[in-house]
């Protein structure tokens, strides 16, 4: 009668220690695998600008706001032009995967497909930037220019953004007066402002925005455009031209780019993709 109790509780106590056991164990080899799971993704950009340009600014500062509103998990790292590939070298770059993603203009891929100076330095539609920005959201733009995009074979997912005021005409040695005064002036430009200028009489040479006042400064060209009084000085125009002339219709809807590799950017959590999709529509704003 006294050894039933023993025997029903021994088979008990024996189970539940197991089972605790048994947790334990669980929960020791599910920890770290919770960990590797939101451990941060980190991307290597590189801008078209040089590190002392405002547009290299905008890029650190949007790669900033976007870390910060992932908590970290996503880092985003961004370099100056030519610290992996020449500024005009950026889209084969992002569309290769050497590089995660970068920030320019679309301009600069106008040699590759010349539909994309829609984005950029086309011609006076009737459109400011704004404008264009509205008509790529919601007018389908987009759609457009995905499909202008692969058929480059671009493995990129873009994002225009950032408003533009219409460009000076640039800076010049002499003034100019009269569309005539173009001929045979060597022309720092992009885009279809190329063909524009070519049209007119000049010897164009596109070249990128850290190139422009070296090229000035030994008489490569005789004059330039790059795009807003503040960038121009900053990278030292004045140093070498002494006549800015304001206002202008190359460049009347211009706005910035954000790329990135295709296969990187449809790999990450759709959290992350919102809050990049947001931040963009934000820094427009």
């Amino acid at each position: 009668m006294n050894e039933s109790p023993t025997v029903t509780e021994t088979p008990r106590r024996k189970f539940l220690q197991g089972a605790a056991l048994a947790a334990t164990g669980a929960a020791a080899l599910g920890f770290p695998m919770v960990a590797k799971a939101q451990g941060p993704i980190s991307m290597r950009w590189q801008s078209t600008w040089p590190q002392k340009d405002i547009f290299h600014e905008y890029a650190l500062d949007f790669a900033k706001k976007v870390n910060d509103m992932t908590g970290g998990d996503l880092k985003i790292e961004v370099l100056p032009a030519g610290a992996v590939v020449p500024a005009f070298g950026l889209l084969d770059a992002v569309s290769k995967g050497t590089l995660d993603g970068g920030h320019g203009v679309l301009v600069y891929h106008y040699g590759k497909q010349t539909a994309l100076a829609l984005w950029g330095s086309g011609p006076g539609y009737g459109m400011d930037a704004n404008m264009l920005l509205s008509w790529h959201k919601y007018g389908g733009g987009k759609q457009l220019l995905n499909k202008l995009y692969a058929s480059i074979g671009a493995n990129v997912v873009s994002f225009p953004y950032g408003p533009m005021a219409t460009q000076p005409l640039g800076w010049y040695k002499k003034q100019i007066t009269k569309p005539d005064d173009f001929k045979g002036l060597k022309f720092r430009t992009v885009g279809i402002s190329i063909d524009v200028f070519q049209g007119m009489g000049a010897a164009v040479n596109a070249l990128p925005g850290g190139e422009i006042v070296p090229a000035l400064d030994r008489g490569l060209i005789d004059a330039a455009e790059f795009n807003n009084a503040t960038s121009d000085r900053i990278l030292g125009f004045a140093d070498v031209s002494k006549i800015c002339m304001l206002q202008s219709y190359h460049q009347n809807a211009e706005q910035l780019e954000i790329t990135f590799n295709k296969a990187k950017f449809d790999a990450l959590p759709d959290k992350m993709k919102a809050i990049i999709e947001n931040a963009v529509e934000a820094a427009s704003a």
